[in-house]
């Protein structure tokens, strides 16, 4: 099977695919090095940082957890309150080793908002151009009243801490991708899915929307690159003035 195609990872099974993102993550901390019997001394070290940030991802979320209860209860009832459907969207992400989680949000958009989408591409040339170049739109007729609010405060991700405490996100990664979005990775795809998809990242720090998707992809690369429990607390610290400026929350 090809490293090429970037469908390979996702067709690895489970314990396969972990096992190949785990190398990929180990090669590339030690680009230098010739394989010995003294690499499994790096992997350990590898896989104790990991552990590391395991045990930082499942303290963060729960503690997170605890200290928003009262505003996930109240944009609970706020979201029931205001707009007819369920108050949770959970969609199927590529997570660690090319496996399927469900990811979930408060919801943002309407309930129809997939005829909504099809009916404006299919009307508007430049909305479907902005559609095809970052699947984004910033005039997006999907988004009810309160979604606007949540996603330009990033509220809505807040069930995610739900993911993160469960091991299938983590605090810090990359942003996690639908199916679809696979082929745009190509090699880099491995990358992704060398680590959990994150809450927060450099995407979120970086601009979020106002960058290209290439760009999106060079920033997981980098972050894969480099990660560690220190750069991960950076990305939390800088996350917060992100939020606040707003900078790309569309």
């Amino acid at each position: 099977m090809s490293l090429d195609s970037p469908m390979s990872m996702a067709n690895l099974p489970r314990s396969s695919a972990e096992h190949f993102g785990d190398t990929v993550l180990g090669a590339l901390h030690h680009p230098h090095r010739k394989a010995a019997a003294s690499d499994s001394v790096l992997w350990d070290r590898d896989e104790a940082e990991e552990a590391i940030i395991r045990v930082f991802d499942f303290v963060s979320s729960l503690a997170a957890i605890i200290l928003f209860l009262p505003l996930l209860v109240c944009l609970y009832a706020v979201i029931k309150l205001t707009d007819p459907g369920p108050v949770l969207f959970v969609q199927q992400r590529i997570g660690k080793g090319g496996e399927n989680f469900p990811c979930m949000k408060f919801r943002s958009m309407a309930v129809d908002a997939e005829a909504r989408l099809a009916a404006l591409l299919a009307s508007d040339e430049n909305a479907a151009r902005e559609w095809a170049a970052d699947q984004k739109l910033r005039n997006d007729p999907r988004i009810t009243a309160i979604g606007g609010f949540l996603r330009k405060t990033s509220l809505d991700e807040l069930p995610q801490l739900f993911n993160i405490l469960m091991g299938q996100m983590s605090v810090v990664g990359p942003r996690p991708i639908v199916a679809a979005e696979m082929p745009r990775y190509g090699r880099s795809f491995e990358h992704y899915c060398a680590v959990r998809p994150g809450l927060t990242g450099l995407w979120q720090i970086s601009g979020r929307n106002d960058t290209s998707y290439d760009e999106r992809v060079a920033l997981d690369v980098r972050y894969v690159r480099t990660r560690n429990l220190h750069s991960n607390i950076q990305i939390c610290a800088r996350t917060i003035p992100a939020i606040l400026g707003a900078r790309g929350c569309y």
